[in-house]
């Protein structure tokens, strides 16, 4: 486990002593939360990239790929859409700035819409920092060759991402991203044709994997395939375009015509490493498919003995038959057939009760497969040992940027949309930087406590469906509401709160209260079938709307800090 080790090591070590050096320049709140506003051009671009591209692509995003092909490109493209709406709003979100989008929303919407657009982006933000530790254990696992659990792993990234940003806030993030960005980029362009080679060549893919995976809506997307497909475009398009991650570096820019120039090319850069992300994963889910079916089949008996539907002595039998099934369906190739079993069997030997079906560890973790190829190329030596030590470097620096920016985001609410708005108006700086730094550690131990739990009760954790969830209650809960409360004059602070409180609370409903109180209704992962981000973002901006159109118009003094003049109707 040598070489893999070191440069995780050396990665976060470097990043340590960068971190401490940073923490002694923060002075008041406004360096610790926007940097001083003082960020270059060139910061900017990458500090965006490095916000956006976190294991959301590389874990998620690649796990995505794995099991659908190019199909999963659904996803980021809601993101390219989003970033293009952004630029024609970069200039004002930078000319308001201020510290969050709560300072937005009470302009437009009053003090109530602040605090539960608050509580709804630390959900989701919760929720986007606890997968960012899922994916640092899958690092570890992978750079130790498995002599780090993935259990113990998240636990040790959690570690430092909380150390991290606690020390050091928005200017260590800012500036950490810089050379993240460049890690990143490099890495994806680098490896893309070595995994291609590794794999077979350009013909391999085609030649191990379904035809799904070529279909412009993979069959893995449930009961609605272009249902499917448009609800993770949608999602990804409502997070982009309302993110408060994203605000806080157009807030910290030098001027707003810096932050209108950093979007421009961050369109173009976060398309670049998304789309070679998905190929890399696509190309490597080619060279490992027998055991990334294994490791799905494994799950699958494994759900199966702890709901009570199959005896543990019955475990390894069954696993034999889904694989026979994937073969006859096709979804397994007659070469790869015999590796399947293998592997499988195997795993399952000796598993003869349910602790021992619990514990059984088959194939290769879709989550993980961007990672697999980093470990592919660095085993082969030479030139592609550099390639694979650069990726699996790549993977750390979108684990601990994008951790970062997640913690360091809530944790900005919490200070400047609850304590300072609600409870200590006049807190001193340092007060506040020293408080901003306990909440840091608070809300990173939910975020462990919100992986480690499922961890502990043997769950199956998918970083995609965590990632959906924390898309989904932001993109339908803040979103609508910032968006109009930047460019329609006539919504209303009724009709904003209104949209924030029903759009958070259809989302609970639909990702949480009916998977788990109903889940006979679920078809495809989905409630009846239909992804939950339409039905929640339907009702939220029906309600911003009708309350908005039922109340009466806002004031012109309430218009004229976002607008620069006395209001109107739009």
């Amino acid at each position: 486990m040598g070489w893999y080790l070191w440069v995780v090591l050396a990665y976060l070590l470097v990043m340590a002593g960068f971190n401490f050096y940073r923490a002694r320049q923060i002075k008041s709140q406004e360096d610790f939360m926007v940097a001083g506003r003082k960020l270059t051009l060139t910061t900017m671009v990458f500090t965006l990239v490095c916000t956006w591209i976190g294991s959301g692509t590389f874990i998620a995003g690649a796990e995505y790929a794995a099991k659908a092909g190019w199909s999963s490109l659904w996803l980021p493209a809601g993101a390219w859409f989003g970033i293009a709406v952004i630029y024609f709003l970069a200039a004002k979100i930078r000319t308001f700035g201020q510290y969050t989008v709560g300072d937005i929303l009470e302009v437009r919407y009053g003090k109530f819409a602040r605090l539960f657009g608050a509580i709804a982006l630390i959900i989701a933000f919760t929720t986007i920092v606890s997968y960012q530790f899922r994916a640092g254990g899958y690092i570890l696992n992978v750079a130790t060759k498995g002599a780090i659990s993935v259990e113990a792993g998240q636990a040790i990234a959690a570690g430092f991402v909380i150390l991290f940003t606690a020390l050091g806030g928005m200017v260590a993030v800012a500036h950490t991203d810089l050379p993240n960005g460049v890690i990143i980029l490099l890495a994806c362009c680098a490896a893309l044709p070595f995994v291609v080679l590794f794999a077979g060549g350009w013909d391999a893919a085609a030649a191990a994997l379904p035809a799904q995976h070529f279909a412009v809506f993979s069959s893995d997307f449930g009961q609605y395939p272009a249902l499917k497909a448009g609800g993770y475009f949608l999602a990804t398009l409502l997070l982009l375009m309302g993110i408060q991650s994203m605000y806080q570096k157009f807030y910290s820019a030098k001027s707003p015509a810096e932050a209108r120039r950093a979007v421009a090319l961050w369109i173009v850069g976060t398309i670049v490493v998304e789309t070679l992300v998905v190929a890399i994963a696509v190309y490597a889910a080619a060279a490992h498919w027998a055991d990334l079916r294994a490791f799905e089949i494994a799950g699958q008996v494994k759900e199966q003995v702890a709901a009570g539907q199959l005896e543990p002595s019955r475990a390894a039998s069954r696993a034999a038959e889904l694989a026979d099934a994937a073969a006859a369906s096709g979804t397994v190739r007659a070469g790869q057939s015999a590796t399947l079993h293998a592997c499988l069997a195997a795993a399952f030997a000796g598993a003869g009760d349910a602790r021992g079906v619990a514990a059984v560890r088959a194939g290769i973790d879709p989550a993980s497969v961007v990672l697999q190829a980093a470990e592919d190329l660095a085993s082969r030596g030479g030139v592609t040992l550099a390639v694979g030590l650069l990726l699996l470097g790549a993977a750390c620096a979108v684990v601990i940027s994008t951790g970062m920016n997640y913690l360091l985001s809530p944790t900005t609410n919490i200070m400047r949309d609850i304590y300072q708005r609600f409870i200590r108006p006049d807190a001193d700086q340092a007060r506040m930087v020293a408080l901003q730094k306990v909440f840091v550690v608070v809300v990173g131990v939910c975020a462990f406590l919100m992986i480690f739990v499922p961890t502990v009760l043997h769950a199956r954790i998918s970083v995609l469906r965590y990632s959906y969830f924390a898309y989904t209650m932001y993109g339908v809960a803040i979103t609508p509401a910032l968006l109009a409360a930047l460019t329609w004059k006539r919504a209303t602070r009724a009709g904003g709160l209104a949209s924030i409180v029903a759009g958070a609370v259809m989302a609970l409903v639909l990702e949480l209260l009916i998977p788990n109180a109903f889940p006979g209704v679920l078809r495809g992962g989905d409630p009846w079938g239909v992804p939950s981000i339409y039905p929640a973002a339907a009702v939220s901006i029906a309600a911003l709307v009708a309350v908005s159109l039922l109340t009466p118009a806002p004031r012109a003094e309430e218009l004229e800090p976002l607008f620069g003049e006395p209001g109107g109707k739009s």
